[in-house]
């Protein structure tokens, strides 16, 4: 199944039904008066956050949603049909935005959550109810309210408890493969990963979600590179892990690139707790790693991880620390945890 964060769609609300302008006409009945019924409200448009999703690809064929009209009414006093209702069924963690691409009209975060988008139009009173003691014979009946007819958008923020960052090939997808049953692709070249994958890894007893984003490049927040779209896939994440390649030249170069893309995305993502792990310590000899760990604790003044999603060494530290910085409540205890296991590949 291809993977698509952001899709626009456009829907509309059913018309209600217009009222009925008609008379009893009964034999042997003197006087029969009006008996004209209303008509039938339009169906409501509402979108509703569904499991089993984790992408907007079903938008990319469908993007027109009516909902259904309301039947007129008749005589004898009877109601036209309500339209049908219709319903969008997104991933959870879609935001439902206006056309100006800006305007947040939901955010659906949780399993189950309706929000209404459309309401359906009222259908119009038939002449019965225009009948007073001084307009007995009324001979007129309202016309059906309109539909709401709007362009909106969904935008897809995968909902993750930790987020990985780097550059291109710092090791990411390795990582996610190692700790977790995700296989995300993995090759010797940059932007292996183009769109983001999620993983379940397990330590000490408990199960958080972890997300892989596209590798940033200098300049990613003005289109460079795949650019910065896939950011918003760890806007909600309690932490980041950013990963740093120990074959790199200059390893604090690329810490600082990273760290000016987010800044330059904005909102609350660089503010937001943050492990750093030198990865490809397999590749590297002791001295090597020493001077790289010590030249990245200088810069960023806190300390640093060292890991291998190759060898797997480290990798169990690094976990633990993301599960500290990540909510009690957000954290998924699996049976049968044990308080001294490692982490679950």
């Amino acid at each position: 199944m291809k993977f698509l964060d952001l899709a626009r769609v456009h829907i509309r609300s059913g018309s209600g039904g217009n009222g009925c302008a008609s008379f009893r006409r009964e034999k042997f009945v003197e006087y029969g008066g009006p008996d004209g019924g209303d008509g039938g409200r339009g169906g409501d448009v509402w979108v509703e956050a569904v499991d089993g999703l984790n992408t907007l690809i079903d938008f990319r064929y469908q993007q027109h949603f009516f909902a259904g009209n309301g039947r007129p009414g008749m005589g004898r006093q009877k109601t036209g049909v309500s339209g049908d209702d219709i319903v969008l069924r997104v991933p959870v963690g879609t935001e439902i935005l206006e056309e100006d691409e800006e305007t947040l009209i939901a955010d659906m975060t949780e399993l189950g959550q309706r929000v209404l988008l459309a309401r359906g139009g009222n259908g119009g009173w038939g002449n019965l109810h225009f009948k007073t003691a001084t307009n007995q014979a009324p001979r007129h009946a309202n016309p059906g309210q309109e539909g709401v007819e709007r362009t909106i958008w969904l935008r897809l923020k995968l909902i993750a408890d930790a987020g990985l960052l780097g550059m291109p090939n710092a090791g990411k997808s390795t990582f996610l493969a190692a700790t977790s049953n995700a296989r995300p692709k993995i090759a010797d070249y940059p932007f292996t990963t183009l769109h983001p994958n999620l993983g379940v890894v397990g330590i000490d007893g408990v199960e958080f979600v972890i997300a892989d984003i596209p590798g940033l490049i200098e300049g990613a927040h003005e289109g460079r590179g795949i650019g910065d779209r896939f950011l918003g896939h760890v806007e909600r994440c309690a932490v980041l892990l950013h990963l740093i390649d120990g074959t790199s030249e200059d390893v604090v170069a690329d810490y600082r690139t990273i760290i000016n893309e987010l800044e330059a995305y904005g909102g609350h993502l660089a503010d937001k707790p943050r492990i750093t792990a030198l990865n490809k310590i397999d590749a590297l000899d002791e001295d090597e790693r020493a001077e790289k760990i010590a030249a990245l604790e200088a810069e960023i003044d806190r300390p640093v991880l060292a890991m291998s999603g190759v060898s797997r060494e480290g990798i169990a530290d690094v976990l633990r620390a993301l599960k500290a910085e990540i909510d009690e409540d957000r954290l998924r205890h699996h049976a049968g945890g044990d308080e001294d296991e490692t982490w679950r590949p």
